[in-house]
């Protein structure tokens, strides 16, 4: 495939299509930016083989100007000497030169119209270049977020599903019946006797003033 040819495909290509067509993107725009690397590379280098070329082109084409103006005052000096055979000598070479020289300007034409070309192509390729590194740098960003979301949710499944969940849950019925045992025991004690005796210095004084009251009225005689 030529260069141009590949160039024009990879300017061509619907990176967003592809990727949404892969199976596995992030591999793929590493395959894109490789080939679109080294395509650049090979338009750089052609295109500064163009310009070696037109430069090459253009200075044959001004020897060859140059030589055609030195016939041309040959074949004038060869006139002014009478000398007309040597003139027209002088006359052919000089067309020979000037034919020599429109080749060359047709040479140095296609080189302006190809480095033209390969700039358009380079410059191109380098905004698509631009817009696939952005597109490995997302890429890359969501693979390493999928990655600790998948890790999370493994870890989350793992807590639920492991055995120290169920150990948690062990210990705390363990300690719920602990605590129903300690409140048992409180209430089936029986009081002491100091206990006994607590409970009948802390009664309410203002209760028992009122039952001695009620006490006296009904041992009250009636009508006294």
């Amino acid at each position: 495939m030529g260069i141009f040819t590949r160039a024009r495909d990879i300017i061509g290509s619907n990176v967003n299509s592809m990727l949404d067509r892969a199976e596995n993107p992030e591999k793929l725009v590493k395959m894109m930016v490789r080939e679109m690397e080294e395509t650049l590379i090979e338009v750089k280098a052609s295109c500064a083989g163009a310009m070696a070329a037109k430069r090459r082109i253009q200075r044959e084409l001004d020897l060859v100007r140059t030589r055609a103006e030195e016939w041309e005052g040959k074949a004038r000096l060869a006139v002014s000497k009478d000398c007309e055979d040597l003139a027209r000598e002088a006359l052919i070479e000089r067309r020979r030169l000037n034919g020599r020289a429109a080749a060359l300007e047709g040479e140095l034409d296609q080189c302006d119209n190809l480095l033209e070309q390969y700039q358009t192509d380079i410059a191109q390729l380098e905004d698509k270049l631009e817009k696939v590194h952005e597109k490995e740098r997302v890429l890359v960003q969501r693979h390493v977020h999928a990655q600790g979301k998948l890790r999370a949710q493994r870890e989350i499944r793992r807590v639920d599903t492991s055995e120290a969940l169920a150990r948690f849950e062990s210990f705390e019925h363990r300690l719920d019946r602990l605590e129903a045992e300690a409140e048992l025991v409180n209430f089936a004690r029986k009081p002491s006797l100091e206990d006994k005796f607590a409970a009948l210095g802390g009664g309410d004084d203002a209760i028992e003033n009122e039952l001695e009251e009620l006490r006296a009225s009904v041992r009250k005689p009636a009508g006294g």
